[in-house]
């Protein structure tokens, strides 16, 4: 965990900049090593909706942490998911539904060691070496992300995006439209987003939103977006194996 030279993601946030992610659901360690190799910014393991396990996960830490930083999307905000994704050597923790001041306060503190909050100290790779020089470093550089993605979250945007140790807020859009009975096309989901984009902007907290692919990243970008999502692992795959197909089955000259 934690290897990389230069400035880490916690800072580079702060910092602004457009950072895009590679966002993995598949759970397969071998496509996130060739994802790596594109030099995303960060890679995103989604262990609420995806296929990937404790173990998977500190795998994946252990063959490209030290390229590039790992964050997980846990399960829930619970003090066990994010511990265990942390333990498990993630640089940190994104945690899904959040929808009050009080419910990003209790995942900051669980995401960080005291003073500052009320992780445990353990894991297999915290442990494995130094255990000093893992604490002082994840006091510094683990980073702590909320999701808007529901209607109370999104009354509560600017009491969530004010919540001090808070990283970042990552706006999802497909449960807020869900959430809203809207489309994503409708007007109204858009000004949802800028309202939480606002929200985090008088807080002083980087937003980030989920994007459906790189055309649709690099226009959010513009929009000040401070993390978007550059490519998803299910939609490249499926998309190349359905172009492979289609072309395979074009007609062929005599």
């Amino acid at each position: 965990m934690m290897k990389l030279d230069g400035p880490f993601l916690r800072e580079r946030l702060r910092e602004g900049g457009g950072l895009g992610v590679f966002w993995s659901v598949l759970g397969s360690s071998a496509l996130v090593e060739v994802a790596v190799e594109a030099a995303p910014d960060a890679v995103v393991l989604d262990a609420q909706h995806g296929l990937w396990s404790r173990q998977a996960i500190e795998h994946v830490v252990g063959t490209v942490g030290w390229k590039k930083p790992v964050l997980v999307r846990t399960v829930d905000g619970t003090s066990r998911s994010l511990g265990e994704a942390l333990d498990a050597g993630a640089e940190g923790v994104i945690a899904p539904l959040v929808e009050t001041a009080g419910q990003a306060a209790a995942i900051v503190a669980a995401a960080r060691f005291p003073p500052e909050g009320e992780r445990s100290g353990g894991g297999v790779r915290p442990l494995k070496g130094n255990f000093s020089a893992y604490y002082e470093q994840a006091r510094s550089r683990t980073v702590v992300g909320v999701m808007i993605e529901t209607v109370r979250g999104l009354e509560n945007a600017a009491e969530i995006a004010a919540v001090p140790g808070l990283d970042f807020v990552l706006v999802g859009t497909g449960d807020l439209a869900l959430s809203l009975g809207i489309a994503p096309s409708d007007p109204k989901h858009e000004a949802a987003c800028r309202a939480v984009f606002d929200a985090c902007r008088k807080a002083a907290t980087p937003c980030a939103i989920f994007t459906p692919n790189a055309t649709e990243a690099a226009r959010r970008v513009t929009q000040g977006y401070a993390l978007t999502v550059a490519a998803n692992d299910i939609d490249l795959v499926g998309a190349g194996l359905s172009a492979a197909m289609a072309r395979f089955r074009e007609p062929r000259s005599a």
